[in-house]
């Protein structure tokens, strides 16, 4: 088992979870997608496609690296968000899915929803 930490894609606190290490992440997505099944981080987080969390903080287990210096020429954390972890930060209590590699078939199974029936703008007949 390992730790694995996450940030959240509303606040950007760090929050994780213990797992095998062999599991693939997909994504981290701010809804759940469509056919994916997720587990609590208090259940077996293998039994599903992916996990729930709730945005709680405190990722860093036993003063992990979030006491550490940051590397010289480092920006200063922003404001928080998708691409900005926090790990100082308290969670905003926000849910947020952690989906797994899915395959059907052999195939992996793509999270985006297809093209099908898009919206025309052409107005032709």
């Amino acid at each position: 088992m390992v730790w694995v930490t996450y940030h959240c894609p509303y606040c950007g606190a760090v929050t994780g979870v213990e797992r095998d290490a062999y599991m693939n992440d997909k994504c981290v997505t701010r809804e759940p997608l469509d056919g994916w099944t997720y587990a609590d981080t208090t259940d077996d987080v293998e039994d599903g496609d992916g996990i729930r969390f709730v945005c709680l903080g405190d990722g860093a287990r036993d003063g992990d690296a979030t006491d550490a210096t940051p590397p010289a020429g480092a920006m200063p954390a922003g404001e928080g968000g998708a691409n900005d972890p926090r790990p100082d930060e308290d969670g905003c209590g926000r849910t947020f899915y952690l989906n797994y590699v899915k395959y059907a078939d052999g195939t992996e199974v793509d999270h985006r929803t297809p093209d099908i029936d898009r919206p025309r703008f052409d107005f032709s007949p």
